[in-house]
């Protein structure tokens, strides 16, 4: 499935490590014909880190994609009532807005489009990297893996031995996800073997 005449919604949440990471993701779902939406939360937009500066990342993506960056919930609203998007990446997708996501807490741009996006029923598809997925969020990303139309990038422990709960999803398998996700199906296996 190539993805001509689709629109897909990149989101940005704050695992500023993964940065450099999901960028060529986006390249490489423009090459695939897709028009892609960036979006990006509230930290993601405003917090320079030692990963690099935010207006640097929001150049980046405004440039790759030739669109401005929606950063408010106010912007993002619109994106359920009018169809705005044929799926959503939410990349990377930290375990705060997982969740936020998998307990209908919507008070960031991203967590809005996300909802906007799923009254349409059509797919979110969420690349997790979060310190805590498997403790507290591993319940949250539990809910998410039985919800209607979400759909999860294959993700694995980036360090076992130092961060036994940190999991953090394999960036460069976004693409096929999302093309998966579009016919309704999720991309398998989930669970890889850990980096180390």
């Amino acid at each position: 499935m190539d993805l001509k005449n689709r629109t897909i919604g990149f989101a940005l949440t704050g695992s500023f490590c993964t940065f450099k990471k999901v960028m060529p993701e986006v390249v490489n779902l423009m090459n695939e014909g897709a028009k892609v939406i960036p979006i990006m939360s509230q930290n993601a937009y405003q917090m320079d880190t030692r990963f690099g500066k935010a207006k640097e990342f929001i150049q980046q993506f405004e440039e790759i994609t030739g669109n401005k960056v929606i950063s408010t919930i106010e912007e993002a609203e619109p994106i359920g009532p009018k169809a705005l998007l044929d799926a959503i990446v939410i990349a990377p997708c930290t375990g705060n807005t997982i969740g936020k996501i998998a307990n209908a807490v919507t008070d960031t741009s991203v967590t809005m489009a996300a909802k906007a996006h799923l009254r349409n029923q059509k797919p979110v598809i969420v690349a997790v990297s979060t310190n805590d997925g498997l403790s507290m969020n591993a319940k949250n990303i539990a809910l998410l893996l039985n919800s209607k139309n979400i759909y999860m990038v294959p993700f694995q422990q980036d360090d076992p031995i130092k961060k036994q709960n940190s999991i953090v999803a394999k960036m460069d398998l976004i693409l096929p996800t999302v093309k998966m996700a579009l016919s309704g199906q999720q991309i398998q296996p989930i669970l890889l073997g850990s980096e180390e």
